[in-house]
């Protein structure tokens, strides 16, 4: 009974862990629906809980998003505390997952190269946290064109046209935490009074 309880609880957070990694990567369930061939009404019921995941769903999913399949199904392993940083190659930058469970907020640390430094702005659901950790990250949001240095914070609203990288001069580790929608972080970002970065 224990175990069919334990199985239970791990399907059950399948879906928001998918959507969750949708989201993260500002991909809409049609494109997804286009890369993997399976319907888009599929996979909103998959997101929502309305369908059980399997193998035939997930694979195409874990294809598409080219994350392990463990990471979808989540399975933790029971007792350990610690948390084992497996980074993703994710549009040329590295990251490395740093929240577990699913839950309201995730967070993630990112290694972006110094070739990333062309704005390519998304929008999505959602509420971001940034830190940066070591480097110069630009961040290109709506109106806004900004270069923060290490120790800096920003924090936006996702549904605003947004992106963030190197300015070009070198790699940046940023810490992101990411919510849905209505979430908001507890440090608020000082506004910048820096030039804004030149850029194409």
């Amino acid at each position: 009974m224990q175990q069919s309880s334990s199985l239970s609880q791990v399907l059950s957070a399948v879906g928001p862990r998918l959507r969750r990694v949708r989201t993260t990567r500002g991909v809409t369930l049609a494109a997804l629906a286009r890369t993997t061939g399976i319907s888009k009404s599929t996979l909103s019921r998959l997101e929502a809980g309305q369908r059980r995941p399997s193998l035939d769903l997930l694979l195409p999913i874990a294809q598409a998003f080219q994350v392990p399949l463990d990471e979808l199904v989540g399975a933790p392993e029971v007792g350990d505390p610690r948390v084992r940083l497996k980074p993703h190659a994710v549009g040329g930058n590295t990251v490395l997952p740093l929240t577990r469970q699913p839950g309201p907020l995730q967070s993630y640390k990112m290694i972006l190269p110094a070739t990333r430094d062309t704005p390519d702005p998304c929008t999505h659901e959602g509420y971001e946290w940034l830190y940066v950790l070591s480097g110069r990250l630009r961040l290109v949001l709506a109106d806004h064109d900004l270069v923060l240095d290490q120790g800096e914070v920003a924090e936006f609203d996702t549904r605003l046209p947004h992106w963030f990288g190197s300015t070009g001069q070198g790699p940046v580790e940023v810490l992101s935490i990411f919510g849905r929608q209505g979430e908001r972080m507890h440090v608020r970002a000082r506004p910048s009074h820096r030039t804004p970065a030149s850029g194409t």
